[in-house]
């Protein structure tokens, strides 16, 4: 059926392309496209093969819609292939009307979630693919679960198949220990940077480059795709779960942003309950003015009663977001405040919700400066790739400055 379909892919994943081993893991730096190259494959792949059906994990269910989802559907509509198919939202669903094969998503946040795993049927066929997507979020005992999913025989012609895609943190990650340090005829490991990707723009190169030179650490990492250290962390003190979001559970919250558009702008909502931090929500995006972040945020319910702490280097900026009911107002910079406010961060725990994705990369990988020659780590964070690090120091503003905890705004309703 799709001979006659011509996509552009990467030469560096036709190995991956060609394989039926069982466990394909992808991986590769930030902009290396191995997210589009799996989408644009599978794609083909359930229009030529009936009785496929393919399972997106995240370890939030939610983040599929923006990732796994968007990929898929970027790769139908970028070949002309939306007659082809039905898209759903609810459920997140994807069926191929020529031959009925499906597309679907989960999470494996909670042992609901795992639990809906083990009851997934399909109209026609069984599950046979699997694509874990952000590996690294997940923990050994979820793909062990999913992997058990992928059992029984097959019709002549088909094969079961789980490929993970991620960009790797540190080298004691158990993805590196399990697959990346094994021989088996069951694996195939692929490597692929933002250096083999074509595609690439001009302005990505440069924007590397800036990264090389002023984290050579973190561009192995995000630039070259090569497993990280751990040393040098500037934040040890955080965990990932679930958490109960509503307002009325925190003692306080605020809002807080850091600016950007060439580099990302970021909106946190955060909350503080019995001394510890709660990241709720996030709002990351690239290349968006005011304007259109204000309407975002307003589509996206983020609350106007509580302060909004702000990078106070844009004031107009800040006039904006005050103009559209939100009760910004600008960090106080002096000398030392960055430091406070790590100092600050580092002595509570900090939880943060799954779906806040890109918060939990930049934590991951927030690192002081490194002097290479002398092997030692300098008193200064690293400032690339730290949006989301801006405004989870802006959101301590008022406990750094030891303000009194304020009587929580939500207790009478919004």
């Amino acid at each position: 059926m799709t001979k006659d379909i011509k996509m552009r892919f990467n030469p560096i994943f036709k190995p991956v392309h060609q394989s039926r081993q069982r466990y394909i893991i992808m991986k590769g730096s930030a902009g290396s496209g191995k997210s589009v190259d799996t989408a644009q494959s599978y794609i083909l792949r359930l229009m030529d093969d009936k009785g496929r059906n393919l399972l997106c994990v995240r370890k939030s269910e939610v983040t599929n819609r923006d990732s796994t989802f968007a990929e898929l559907v970027g790769a139908i509509n970028r070949n002309g292939l939306a007659p082809y198919w039905k898209a759903t939202m609810s459920p997140l669903q994807l069926i191929c009307r020529a031959n009925g094969n499906s597309i679907i998503f989960r999470g494996m946040n909670d042992e609901r979630q795992r639990e809906k795993l083990k009851s997934i049927t399909f109209p026609q066929g069984k599950l046979t693919d699997v694509w874990l997507e952000e590996m690294t979020e997940l923990t050994k005992d979820d793909v062990e679960i999913i992997d058990d999913r992928l059992r029984g025989d097959l019709p002549d012609g088909l094969f079961y198949q789980i490929k993970g895609t991620f960009n790797p943190v540190s080298k004691t990650h158990w993805i590196k220990r399990d697959f990346f340090d094994i021989r088996s005829p069951d694996v195939l490991t692929h490597h692929s940077t933002y250096l083999d990707n074509r595609f690439i723009d001009a302005a990505y190169h440069r924007r590397m480059l800036r990264r090389k030179e002023l984290d050579p650490e973190g561009y192995r990492i995000y630039g070259l795709g090569e497993w990280g250290e751990i040393g040098g962390l500037i934040l040890t003190n955080y965990i990932i779960e679930e958490f109960d979001r509503a307002p009325e559970r925190f003692d306080n919250m605020v809002n807080a942003q850091d600016f950007g558009f060439n580099h990302a702008n970021c909106i946190g909502e955060v909350g503080f309950k019995d001394g510890e931090l709660y990241v709720c929500r996030e709002i990351y995006e690239y290349e968006k003015d005011t304007e259109e972040l204000i309407r975002l945020a307003n589509k996206k319910g983020i609350r106007k009663k509580i302060p909004m702490y702000c990078d106070s280097a844009e004031p107009d900026r800040i006039q904006m977001w005050k103009k559209a009911g939100y009760k910004a107002r600008a960090v106080k910079k002096e000398p030392g405040s960055v430091h406070a406010q790590i100092d600050c961060l580092k002595q509570r725990k900090i939880h943060i919700h799954p779906s806040c994705v890109h918060t939990i990369k930049e934590i991951q990988q927030w690192k002081w400066k490194k002097d290479e020659r002398l092997n030692i780590y300098l008193d200064e964070p690293v400032n690339v790739f730290d949006d989301a690090m801006a405004m989870l120091r802006y959101s301590v503003e008022e406990i750094r400055r030891e303000r009194t905890i304020k009587v929580n705004l939500f207790k009478g309703g919004i």
